[in-house]
């Protein structure tokens, strides 16, 4: 694999430094770390592309001594049967990195060339109205892990904010006098700041659990945090909603909040162009797949809305006999 470059001295003076390069899959992937962070990247992205690494080099621990191996334990490892969603989140992380490794020269070739993304599933979560209401009325809120509980459920129901962002809400992102949360672009997937509209119930729950925090926590501490005063991760919400999800016999996912939130948004007639802003992403490719979700519903909207109603008498169905 790359060899290190040696410095050119001449009588004990450097005269010339040479490029140095990783040896092992270890030092490139810190080197790619600290580019990631410089770039400003989320915390939840630089998990991602050590723990996607990690997960692979586990596996194939060979597979940075030279590129025929490299190439041979990607295909084995994109070879697994998995779900197209997997494979494309692997194909994300991985790429990323052995695109950089090839910039900086540590590999003559990405592995991942000739390996195209899959088409993904858009997991359809259609939460009934009955369900949510159940849902809510399950946590304790006599208890700080209860009370946060309710308040995340809450507050994603009604802005469709994401897990990640709102783990990293401190106090000061919360305007309850506006009614309104402030996501922070540094901790916005897109990297864009942006402001998100709350009515009285969310309100009323982040004003609990601000009076309900201990004395000891400072400004810096998250509003949804554990009861020890420390950030909540996606892998102790999920465990948390897995406890709701025994109890109603329904699986629920971080994600089926969110989902749930922007499909009813459109039932309740928010348009496509609002939603985009509120949920946060860059273009309009995703709403449309919630707006694609709704049709249904659009359809039953105009039979009951078209104007024909008004300009046309309306025929009774005669049954066949």
């Amino acid at each position: 694999m790359p060899k290190v470059a040696n410095k050119k001295k001449t009588k004990g003076k450097v005269t010339k430094i040479e490029d140095y390069n990783p040896s092992t899959w270890e030092e490139a992937i810190e080197e790619f770390i600290y580019l990631k962070k410089a770039q400003g990247r989320s915390e939840g992205t630089i998990d991602d592309y050590q723990r996607h690494a990690k997960y692979f080099f586990n596996r194939y621990p060979k597979a940075f001594n030279s590129f025929r191996s490299l190439k041979t334990a990607v295909l084995k490892y994109m070879s697994d049967d998995i779900k197209p969603n997997t494979f494309n989140r692997r194909r994300q992380y991985l790429n990323g990195f052995f695109s950089w490794c090839v910039e900086e020269g540590i590999l003559e070739r990405n592995p991942f060339d000739n390996i195209p993304k899959k088409k993904d599933e858009f997991r359809n979560v259609n939460l009934d109205i009955e369900t949510i209401k159940q849902l809510l009325q399950l946590p304790d809120t006599a208890t700080w892990s209860g009370l946060r509980d309710y308040g995340l459920i809450i507050l994603t129901l009604d802005t469709g904010i994401r897990p990640s962002e709102a783990f990293s809400l401190l106090p000061s992102d919360a305007n309850l006098k506006s009614g309104e949360i402030i996501i922070r672009s540094e901790n916005a997937k897109t990297r864009v700041a942006r402001t998100l509209p709350m009515k009285h119930p969310s309100i009323d729950a982040i004003k609990r659990l601000l009076h309900a925090r201990h004395r000891a926590w400072k400004e810096n501490t998250p509003i949804f945090c554990t009861y020890q005063g420390t950030k909540l991760n996606r892998k102790a919400w999920q465990e948390r909603l897995v406890i709701y999800s025994k109890t109603l016999e329904v699986k629920i996912c971080p994600y089926d909040l969110r989902h749930c939130f922007a499909l009813q948004y459109l039932r309740n007639g928010g348009n496509a162009l609002s939603l985009q802003r509120t949920l946060g992403h860059s273009d309009l490719s995703m709403t449309r797949r919630y707006v694609a979700l709704t049709e249904g519903d659009l359809k039953a909207q105009h039979n009951d809305a078209s104007p024909l109603n008004t300009f046309l008498p309306q025929k009774r169905r005669v049954k066949n006999i």
